[in-house]
């Protein structure tokens, strides 16, 4: 769809594992080392959110076995997302 990646991209005083500037958008792939982290990714999200960061997360265990369903769900967040652009565009 014409948008960049990058991986590992350090934003503050964090790591996120996938982020897409031009479209402001965090991807989190949650595995075994998120697990009973919820409160602390929980603060984590929030700070970067106060950036006016977007987050999508994904399980792990659905990025390797059921990727066409993650590209589904990424591809329908970034044409709601151009949508709302547009409208808000439109408003101004």
């Amino acid at each position: 769809m014409g948008y960049q990646f990058m991986r590992q991209k350090p934003i503050g005083r964090y790591i996120v594992d996938f982020y897409c500037s031009k479209l402001k958008l965090v991807i989190e792939i949650d595995g075994e080392t998120h697990y009973g982290m919820d409160e602390k990714d929980k603060k984590r999200q929030t700070e970067l959110e106060r950036l006016g960061l977007k987050f999508l997360r994904f399980d792990d265990m659905d990025v390797k076995f059921k990727m066409a369903e993650v590209m589904g769900k990424l591809r329908k967040w970034i044409v709601e997302s151009e949508k709302d652009k547009e409208q808000q565009h439109r408003h101004l």
